[in-house]
């Protein structure tokens, strides 16, 4: 859930121009939206506790109450676009291309992104079998974008990634979000989606772009339905 920096001034007890000294100086993490800064009510909370700051119990309340909802995993890839041929013939080289590809705000240091995104894969591969990987940074909100996405980026040739099962990968979704709770909230369906037989099918054999959100579409339908159908069963 996102607040305003007054709203968040008031669950720290602290005045406004305080919360603006402190996101300048202690790195409070705020975001820009329509020329405003907002905060995450669960990053604020994190970063108070981090910090020493006290922070109301109300906040944690607030986010319960009203948790951050994300868009379709398939309305995102349709928004973050899939991109073909893209060029790099080592890992290093494809996470410079694909980031050139991405649809981010004017102001986002693309040179720094690939830096993270570089230091993220040095800690363990985002590679996840049968040619696919995840690429993604641990802290999304270093980027301070309004809206998440997720692009898909199909290799002109299949690149070495480190994968966990040793193949090389042909296709990447890179995954873009303003905080940590909608990063997780996207994460958690894609690892589910990508679990799909027929869409790592389309993936490989490069399928019309349709066709791979018409799948993506299907398999989450499907999940949505299956909390409700087991409910259902049960005597």
């Amino acid at each position: 859930m996102q607040i305003s920096l007054r709203q968040a001034a008031s669950y720290l007890n602290v005045s406004e121009t305080t919360i603006r000294r402190w996101v300048a100086t202690r790195g409070l993490p705020a975001h820009r939206m329509d020329e405003r800064l907002y905060c995450n009510a669960v990053e604020l909370w994190e970063w108070a506790l981090e910090n020493g700051v006290p922070a109301s119990r109300a906040l944690l309340d607030q986010e319960r109450r009203a948790p951050e909802q994300v868009p379709p995993l398939s309305e995102l890839v349709r928004k973050g676009g899939i991109h073909r041929d893209v060029g790099g013939e080592t890992k290093a080289e494809v996470l410079r291309e694909i980031v050139g590809l991405l649809p981010l705000p004017a102001d986002v240091d693309r040179h720094f992104l690939v830096t993270v995104l570089e230091a993220r894969e040095a800690m363990g591969s985002t590679g996840i079998g049968d040619g696919i990987a995840i690429p993604h940074i641990r802290n999304p909100s270093l980027l301070h974008v309004a809206e998440p996405l997720v692009s898909l980026c199909l290799l002109r040739h299949p690149v070495p990634f480190d994968a966990v099962d040793g193949q090389p990968v042909h296709a990447l979704f890179l995954l873009v979000s303003p905080n940590v709770p909608a990063h997780l909230r996207i994460l958690s369906p894609l690892g589910f989606v990508l679990n799909d037989a027929e869409l790592r099918r389309r993936l490989r054999a490069r399928a019309p772009s349709d066709a791979i959100l018409a799948r993506i579409a299907e398999v989450e339908e499907a999940m949505r339905a299956a909390p409700a159908q087991q409910a259902g069963r049960r005597p």
